[in-house]
């Protein structure tokens, strides 16, 4: 995991900026339910009245709720309100608002501080009760004794509830005075559900621009870890390819770098704004009620419940999920590089209950993987709901007893539900964790895997010219973990402007020889070098550019005919070696054939072509490199007689002053050549021309033998 967080390095500023973006989503999604909560209780129930405190006062009722203040609160709510006369330029305005004055003087509220407005709401509140239950005849009784008494009756009542109450005295007063009520109520309503809105509009830009960019960090990221993959890989030997196989790399290139992509966007989505929108839930929700807390701890734990159950049971079939993709993935490119054989032996059905069997596999894991998923997103539901139906059958008892008002309950269930789905965030980020950290270390082995072939610490170089002159000096070699060795004390000399041959029975060692130069195995003993330079001490760019290599299977890309063979000198080759390697390669007539010539396409693996013309293709990109090595591996067994020949000849007519290594099954190919070096059980046991061979090594007259006639032997 740390190695893949590193990755994110370069897009830390644009993490901060989500981060503050989704801070900013957060408060907005936890304002609304308090201004939703206003409109509930002020402006339905209260009709836009939001305090106790009337903003206008006639002298009369001024007076009368006077009379139920003590003298120190007498004091503030006359410090807090000026009079009016009748005649002034305020009072005319006044009457413009108000059209039903009929007083001379009239109280004003002045403008106040929230502190001074909140000790007034408490003053009138219960001043307006008292006067209220009095006209209705409510506290007759009770009055008397309530102001004899040391305790208060109405310290009891919630300040919400007496504001209520209140706001009934003042619409009242409101109404006698002439203001229209309706449109008060209107207003406030239109008012806050603008505020509402742009709140609303404020969150989801917010999460817009989180989403959009997020994805570009996850995008960025994916395409980052693909490359360094990619890279990594094209470091790699032989050995470190077999470690892994094939179908391994393409899908942690692929499906683990896109669970990665998947956990990274739910990661900077939700690991900030869950917590953010969890914990201000909380400290919201016991502001607007205490009483009942505890459901929200019911529904965490109910909801830890499921998760934990559902976690324990998906995270072993994550890890063999991606084991799964592998398969499948393996046995369907096997199953198409083969497939020329399967239809030769009749094996269609075979094949096919294999990748069944492997499909299935996959499919059973996936289905179980998914229908516990599917079965998670109803069951939260069905807890969520029922969480709701307990706010409010718990939340009705309490509005019946005073407890806490209508929207004050509302909102208290849409901060429980937003604490559940910010606990359900996190659980989901835990449930896709299993999976991602499956795919991460996947991903991390392939990039901490040791490179066998390692460049050399320092370096030497060869000078702007060389012969090409090739020694082994007791060259042993074993694949790695392996015991017994495949080549074993290898010593030999290929020198400049001439063709150096191995021949020997299958299995003896011949290709694993010539691959020891270009390095793509390491010498386990012993020294090769070039020119005198031990090729482990020279760069693999510069070793790899002097030689031109062809493969037993002839490998062609995607492309045009005359893109593969520049392929060889990084699409640089001139038109003047483009044309001698053609007719060098024997390839010239087959390419006349085509109709776009060199610019034919050339399909994937160069499937659209013969065995013989991939192979003369590829010799002719060799060639076209104009390298100082030239190494055959194998690579005329899909020619027949005549264009081996043909191919020899040229090769030994037109290709002067380089070093020529051929790999080779039929004696024919090499017989000609300079020196032959003869492999049984990875030991030289002859090196000489074709004629020294036959007379003195007993192994190479045996394979001569078996191919030549007598007098084909005694030419």
């Amino acid at each position: 995991m740390r190695n893949i967080l590193k990755e994110i390095k370069p897009f830390v500023l644009v993490i901060l900026v989500i981060v503050g973006l989704l801070y900013l989503q957060a408060m907005t999604d936890l304002a609304l339910p308090d201004y939703m909560s206003r409109i509930v209780n002020v402006g339905i129930q209260q009709n836009g009245i939001e305090n106790a405190v009337p903003d206008l006062l006639s002298i009369d009722s001024f007076n009368k709720l006077s009379i139920f203040m003590t003298t120190a609160d007498q004091e503030i709510v006359a410090s807090s309100y000026r009079l009016i006369s009748q005649g002034t330029e305020e009072y005319e305005g006044l009457l413009r608002k108000y059209p039903s004055l009929t007083e001379t003087e009239l109280y004003v509220l002045q403008d106040l501080t929230v502190e001074e407005m909140d000790a007034l709401n408490a003053i009138f509140g219960k001043a307006i009760l008292i006067v209220s239950g009095r006209e209705k005849g409510m506290l007759e009784e009770s009055l008397p004794q309530a102001l004899s008494s040391d305790v208060d009756p109405l310290a009891i009542i919630p300040e919400s509830f007496l504001t209520q109450a209140a706001t009934t005295f003042i619409k009242e007063e409101y109404q006698s005075l002439g203001m229209e009520i309706q449109k008060v109520q209107s207003n406030y309503i239109l008012t806050v559900g603008g505020i509402m809105l742009a709140i609303a509009l404020v969150g989801m830009t917010a999460s817009i621009s989180v989403g959009f960019l997020s994805a570009r960090v996850s995008a960025a990221l994916g395409r980052s870890l693909r490359s360094k993959i990619f890279k990594k890989v094209t470091t790699f030997s032989t050995a470190e390819i077999n470690n892994f196989s094939t179908a391994s790399l393409i899908t942690r290139t692929t499906n683990d770098v896109q669970q990665v992509q998947m956990f990274i966007i739910m990661l900077l989505r939700s690991v900030v704004y869950a917590p953010i929108l969890g914990v201000g839930g909380v400290l919201r929700a016991l502001r607007t009620n205490t009483s009942m807390a505890w459901i929200i701890a019911v529904g965490v734990l109910a909801i830890s419940t499921l998760v934990v159950t559902l976690f324990a049971i998906a995270t072993p079939k994550f890890k063999k999920l991606q084991q799964l993709v592998d398969r499948v993935n393996r046995v369907m490119r096997e199953a198409l590089s083969g497939m020329l054989v399967i239809r030769a032996f009749n094996n269609q059905n075979y094949e096919e209950e294999k990748f069944e069997q492997a499909n299935q596999d996959l499919t059973r894991t996936h289905l179980f993987v998914s229908r516990l998923m599917a079965l998670m997103m109803p069951t939260m539901m069905l807890l969520m709901n029922g969480i709701t139906l307990l706010i409010i059958w718990v939340g009705a008892h309490e509005v019946d007893q005073g407890v806490i008002q209508v929207g004050d309950m509302m909102a208290f269930m849409q901060y429980t539900m937003q604490i559940i789905m910010s606990f359900l965030m996190i659980s989901m980020i835990s449930l896709i964790l299993p999976r991602a950290s499956v795919s991460i270390r996947r991903i991390n082995e392939v990039l901490v895997e040791e490179v066998t072939i390692k460049e050399p610490k320092v370096a030497k170089q060869f000078p702007n010219t060389i012969e090409g002159k090739i020694e082994f000096r007791n060259v042993s070699f074993k694949y790695p973990g392996a015991e017994e060795y495949v080549l074993q004390n290898v010593s030999f000399v290929a020198e400049p402007g001439k063709t150096t041959a191995f021949i020997g029975s299958t299995g003896s060692g011949k290709s694993t020889l010539v691959n020891l130069i270009p390095r793509f195995y390491d010498a386990t003993e012993g020294d090769i070098l070039i020119d005198g330079i031990n090729i482990k001490d020279l760069r693999l760019k510069e070793l790899r550019k002097r030689i031109g290599y062809v493969p037993q299977q002839g490998v062609l890309f995607m492309g045009t005919i005359e893109s593969n063979l520049r392929y060889g000198k990084n699409h640089d080759a001139s038109e003047q070696a483009i044309e001698k390697a053609v007719r060098v390669a024997q390839a010239k007539d087959f390419i006349a054939e085509k109709a776009d010539q060199l610019q034919t396409e050339i399909a994937q693996g160069g499937t659209n072509v013969s065995g013989g013309q991939r192979q003369r293709l590829s010799i002719a990109r060799a060639l076209a490199k104009e390298p100082e090595i030239l190494i055959f591996d194998d690579s005329f067994s899909a020619l027949d007689f005549k264009t081996d020949a043909a191919l020899r000849k040229a090769i030994s007519k037109e290709i002067k002053n380089r070093t020529i290594l051929v790999v080779a099954q039929r004696i024919a190919t090499i017989v000609n050549a300079d020196q032959i070096v003869v492999l049984d059980q990875g030991k030289v046991v002859g090196i000489g021309t074709h004629r020294e061979l036959l007379a003195d090594c007993p192994v190479y007259r045996e394979i001569a033998t078996s191919q030549l006639s007598e007098e084909e032997l005694a030419i």
